[in-house]
């Protein structure tokens, strides 16, 4: 992950959340009902990941019965996870990004962004233009057949 990235998550985010804890919600609503308020959405948070995750396990076993990649299941589980974690934890920038991957309609998005940057990533990789000094254009010929008995073996 670049150092900007983690800069950005460790640094900017808390104290991005910690001034509008303080100057936006604490001086419209005061101290005693913003910190309700933080610990109500902490509640209602986990409680609405508890039920879209019961609601994904259900879909996942239902993929598995009928014997098919359960792949969108399994990404909704993890955006579940990250934004119950992003609702539980103190502060409203993360509670708006926790209750966007907790909706099922902004949930689709970011699962279809997620998709379409790992298979950029992946594409990268696989044509081999993922590192400029190491490009390797060539093709390799073989042949492959199935012996008609085992080859023989050397007892030592």
């Amino acid at each position: 992950m670049p150092l900007l990235a983690l800069i950005a998550i460790f640094i900017v985010l808390p104290l991005a959340e910690l001034y509008v804890i303080i100057q936006v919600v604490g001086q419209a609503i005061g101290p005693v009902w913003t910190i309700l308020l933080l610990a109500a959405d902490s509640l209602l948070g986990a409680a609405r990941m508890r039920s879209q995750g019961r609601a994904v396990w259900r879909r996942f076993q239902a993929a598995v019965e009928e014997g098919r990649m359960a792949h969108r299941e399994v990404l909704d589980g993890v955006l579940i996870i990250f934004g119950g974690a992003f609702l539980i934890t103190p502060g409203f920038i993360t509670d708006v990004i926790g209750l966007l991957l907790l909706l099922p309609p902004t949930r689709a998005v970011a699962r279809r962004l997620l998709v379409r940057r790992a298979g950029q990533r992946f594409a990268m990789y696989v044509t081999g233009s993922g590192s400029p000094g190491r490009r390797r254009d060539f093709d390799v010929e073989g042949t492959a057949y199935e012996p008609e008995h085992d080859p023989p073996r050397l007892d030592r």
